[in-house]
């Protein structure tokens, strides 16, 4: 099967202390080679509340120097999607100045464009997303549309017409939101992000970032996206598999868990993720006990390791 890169969507959280950072922190402590030690791509989400700067995403870069497979996603600004018709190509051209580093390393897996919910399919919405195509024409980039009118094939041509990634998601299905998909628009990359299903707090008034992706998916979850992973990736060279429910390290625990689901990759666990939840100590468990699969079978040959 080709390669699956699995990570995180950020990596910057305060209520990650003591669950995937080590608390106290060491003297140099930095999360992002912590992080590449255990997954092997993380989508930059700040970019899309303020620019990065080209000396940030240097430093970057130089942080994970030591992991040779490991890549960056990076979250085009909100001026392109949530405030549209502000932008510019000139605009998108300075986005791009921004994050160069990265793609002068060739860290960059792809630029996301990401559509609220609320953005629907018609002929302006179409017409203003092959804009911002043009825009970024040449780049590895990805849409993300959280409405079901898009979830169409004339959509998917156009995609695939300007080189464009459709990116599969999971989130609440509420009304039009849209489905889970398994679609490769792009040969040499597809995308997936994973929300959580917390709907109850999805669409309320007043939720916070930390309400809306505190969520774990749990073992059934999980075992439905690998099939559309592995779908995924007898379609296009890679996957890109993104999980943003980050409240609490959430995210991190069923990164890995894919990435073991998936590949059968030796597994390594922050001691503090393993305390957190407990599905990561029964994993441990049972590859001591020698039962060398993430789920308890016997048919795969994948190991893992906690760490501590």
């Amino acid at each position: 099967m080709k390669r699956v890169w699995t990570g995180t969507a950020g990596w910057s959280y305060a209520d990650w202390a003591g669950i995937v950072y080590p608390e106290p922190r060491g003297t140099g402590f930095h999360a992002l080679p912590y992080l590449a030690r255990f997954i092997d791509i993380v989508e930059i989400n700040s970019t899309f509340y303020r620019p990065a700067t080209a000396a940030m995403a240097q430093s970057w870069v130089r942080k994970v120097a030591p992991f040779s497979d490991f890549l960056f996603a990076v979250k085009i600004h909100q001026s392109f999607t949530h405030q549209r018709g502000q932008a510019s190509a000139d605009d998108a051209a300075a986005f791009l100045r921004t994050i160069q580093p990265i793609i002068a390393a060739r860290r960059l897996a792809a630029l996301l464009l990401q559509f609220p919910w609320s953005f629907a399919r018609t002929p302006a919405n179409r017409d203003y997303v092959t804009t911002l195509f043009r825009m970024f024409a040449g780049q590895p980039l990805a849409v993300e549309i959280r409405h079901s009118s898009w979830n169409d094939d004339s959509f998917f041509d156009l995609l695939r017409e300007n080189n464009v990634a459709f990116c599969n998601i999971d989130q609440p299905v509420i009304g039009k939101s849209i489905g889970p998909t398994a679609v490769a628009t792009r040969p040499d990359f597809s995308y997936v992000r994973l929300h959580g299903r917390n709907a109850a707090n999805w669409f309320r008034e007043g939720a916070g970032r930390d309400a809306r992706y505190d969520y774990l998916y749990s073992k059934d979850e999980l075992s439905g996206w690998i099939g559309r992973i592995k779908e995924l990736a007898s379609s296009s060279d890679r996957v890109y598999v993104i999980t943003n429910n980050h409240y609490r390290g959430q995210a991190l625990a069923n990164a890995l868990q894919i990435k073991n689901m998936v590949s059968g990759e030796t597994l390594e666990i922050p001691k503090d993720l393993l305390k957190q939840y407990p599905i990561l100590e029964e994993i441990v468990r049972k590859i001591r006990a020698g039962q060398l699969d993430l789920f308890g079978g016997e048919d795969d040959p994948s190991s893992v390791q906690g760490r501590g």
